[in-house]
């Protein structure tokens, strides 16, 4: 088992320069999906921010607190998959969601910490001890969903799916195989069996819809 990395250690990594608070939810990103909740202390985020734990306290009562605004900044930060990502520009709704699979699918790479989810870590620990943390998890995840739905319902009117399939569920189904994906890889420490699990995603989505799309 790893050791957990003293303070000074996580402050060697600093988060990107702007407000405190920004920097804040930024070292709670980093530290959290490297360690876990339980685990991560107000000094270690405040030693990877680069702020004083007074100013730590100025924009957050608690731990808690940032944790929750954290889970919100999640959120803002994988909207560009949706917008800004290049598969977005494809014509066919189908070729979308297979681009969105192998978007994923190239962010697993490097150490763990970098491609991992920060909520589906989170609430892990903390889904029956913390509801406000659950919710602002459930809140993120549920957001991820709701941005990918559309493609799937477009991809869905064009080549058909079986009637008991719906849009919401197969994007939930696709953020359940990326979050079964993270624990695997953190088993073995190695992305690997994280992309062969994603891969196999992509294969029941294109038998999902007959084969259909270019990717």
């Amino acid at each position: 088992m790893n050791q957990t990395p003293a303070p000074q250690d996580i402050g060697a990594t600093r988060a990107p320069r702007g407000s405190a608070r920004a920097r804040l939810i930024a070292a709670a990103h980093a530290t959290v999906r490297k360690q876990g909740y339980s685990a991560t202390t107000v000094d270690q985020i405040c030693a990877a921010a680069g702020v004083t734990k007074g100013a730590f306290f100025h924009h957050f009562a608690a731990k808690e607190d940032l944790a929750v605004a954290a889970a919100e900044g999640w959120t803002e930060r994988a909207r560009p998959m949706f917008e800004l990502a290049p598969h977005v520009r494809l014509e066919d709704p189908l070729d979308r969601l297979l681009g969105h699979i192998d978007f994923r699918l190239s962010m697993l790479d490097g150490p763990t910490e970098d491609y991992t989810c920060f909520v589906g870590t989170m609430v892990q620990e903390a889904y029956a001890t913390n509801d406000r943390i659950r919710a602002a998890c459930e809140a993120s995840i549920n957001a991820y969903c709701q941005a990918l739905a559309p493609d799937i319902q477009a991809a869905m009117d064009v080549y058909g799916v079986p009637e008991d399939v719906t849009a919401i569920g197969l994007a939930q189904h696709v953020q359940s195989v990326l979050q079964g994906a993270f624990v695997l890889a953190k088993t073995t420490n190695d992305p690997a069996i994280a992309r062969g699990t994603v891969t196999h995603l992509k294969r029941y989505v294109r038998m999902l819809f007959g084969a259909g799309g270019a990717s």
